[in-house]
């Protein structure tokens, strides 16, 4: 009888990078866990331990594998689909809440006691809420370390570690250098000019102890910590950062989309299509920001640049900005669950990996499909917060829910998300986001399921009126997104 975990020690035997992200391995004759499509050597069997998230592997001991950098692969798609209180607290785990909050603040946010959030967390995914932000910092570290020159010290506080000795034990452990190493390691790799291949164009070397580094070692290349290269005499501003997804990715229309609802001021498109590059503004916990990344895509990853008025937002910023651009769905289960129907198998098979943008601000997505885009450009720009360095025509912050509560047209949205009784956080139930939305004055059911499919990411949302069908769940929103494609003339209907 075949075990889920004999399909797992599949995947890692064919190296399929389908399943990254969606569970870790350990090889325990090693100490080294890894992604699935690791270009290592395949490991006995008997020597496989199976994670489903890689805080698990590192509580149980195991040390982060330097080729296919693990910490490094797209976030798991299941977490976008559920909307049980576990997935919503990975979400919230993902936007740094636990960072600034917390246990009890994530537990007050999901409405449980942190017992019984410690208790979901822990009996599911192998880790509890604080091992979880403890490898999100390290990653946040090591991307900071290797692509930046800030001394160490304000690297540990912006990764969001609490002293520089936990910062420093926590690299240790995790990846088996201190954090100067670890920084070293990088240049010295950059300086020779280090090869980046893929998963199935590695050569395949044995798993080597992480004491010492393997020889010839190359970079995956959807490692977003890699530096990413500028634009020859136009150095990339900000920090440089390779923001991985798995599958195909159709860039094109993702950029067709934020190119036609962009707001001046907040967003632009820069370039021609097919090299257009899409900046906009952010407002995050502890300051500001400008984000900006880059259509052309390379296998398994998009090049961005972040520039924040304060580090500590740099996680916060790279999981907002990922959940714009969708890139820890899961293109794969989508594609082979809607190219089944005969009416979307010809769009599918036309543009594979499409995807369902989401939101880097969620109220801000709610105000604008109220509003309109023109509407939304005349808010902006008469309540807009002047952003602290302006960069090209960006200038200001989308306002906040309470600057705009005397508005005719997107004020009763704006009290109700102001005053909390419309939430639309990350971790924000989507039942109860979606009914609250309902009875708000002026926010038609269309409205409702536009802002459950963008700023709530919501993967499983048909819009009233317009096709459905039982059999596209739970991608609903996907062939939303087909079929709007395919029609230009109602794509303008759907923001």
């Amino acid at each position: 009888m075949t075990t889920p975990e004999d399909t797992r020690y599949q995947a890692v035997s064919s190296r399929d990078a389908r399943f990254d992200g969606v569970f870790f391995f350990a090889v325990t004759s090693t100490g080294i866990y890894c992604r699935p499509s690791c270009p290592a050597v395949t490991p006995k069997r008997a020597n496989v331990r199976f994670f489903p998230t890689a805080a698990a592997a590192q509580g149980n001991g195991f040390r982060a594998c330097r080729r296919c950098r693990p910490d490094a692969v797209p976030g798991s798609a299941e977490w976008n689909v559920r909307a049980d209180v576990v997935g919503r607290a990975v979400r919230l785990i993902g936007d740094g809440v636990v960072d600034r909050e917390g246990v009890p603040g994530l537990a007050g946010r999901l409405g449980y006691s942190a017992r019984q959030v410690q208790r979901q967390l822990t009996g599911e995914l192998g880790a509890g809420p604080v091992a979880l932000a403890r490898a999100q910092r390290a990653h946040t570290a090591r991307v900071l370390l290797q692509t930046t020159r800030l001394p160490i010290t304000e690297i540990a506080f912006a990764s969001g570690f609490a002293s520089v000795r936990q910062f420093n034990d926590t690299v240790r452990q995790i990846y088996a250098r201190t954090p100067s190493e670890l920084r070293a390691e990088n240049a010295t790799g950059l300086a020779r000019g280090t090869t980046k291949v893929t998963g199935a164009q590695a050569k395949p070397a044995k798993h080597a102890k992480q004491g010492k580094q393997a020889k010839g070692e190359t970079a995956a290349a959807d490692d977003p910590s890699r530096p990413a290269p500028g634009t020859p005499g136009r150095p990339a501003a900000g920090i440089p950062l390779r923001l991985a997804y798995r599958g195909p990715y159709a860039a094109r229309q993702v950029f067709d989309l934020l190119a036609r609802d962009a707001v001046p001021r907040v967003e632009e498109i820069l370039g021609e299509p097919g090299t257009r590059t899409y900046r906009r503004t952010l407002r995050l916990p502890y300051g500001s920001g400008v984000v900006s990344v880059d259509e052309a895509p390379h296998p398994g990853w998009l090049e961005a640049r972040i520039s924040l008025t304060d580090l500590r937002d740099l996680t916060t910023a790279v999981q907002r900005l990922r959940r714009l651009l969708d890139l820890d769905a899961d293109p794969y289960a989508v594609d082979e669950r809607l190219g089944a129907d005969p009416r979307l198998a010809p769009l599918v098979e036309a543009r594979p990996g499409l995807r369902s943008p989401g939101a880097a601000d969620p109220d801000e997505v709610a105000v604008r499909a109220v509003a309109g885009r023109e509407r939304s450009a005349a808010l902006v720009a008469a309540y807009g917060e002047p952003l602290p360095e302006p960069c090209g025509t960006l200038d200001l912050l989308f306002p906040l829910p309470h600057a705009l509560t005397a508005e005719p047209d997107a004020g009763p949205l704006a009290a109700a998300l102001a005053d909390g009784t419309v939430r639309l956080d990350a971790g924000a139930d989507r039942a109860e986001a979606a009914r609250a939305l309902a009875a708000v004055p002026g926010v038609d059911a269309r409205a409702v399921a536009l802002i459950r499919m963008r700023a709530l990411g919501d993967p499983d949302v048909a819009l009233p009126g317009g096709p459905d069908d039982e059999q596209w769940r739970p991608w609903r929103s996907y062939a939303t997104r087909h079929l709007t494609t395919a029609a230009p003339s109602r794509a303008a209907a759907v923001g």
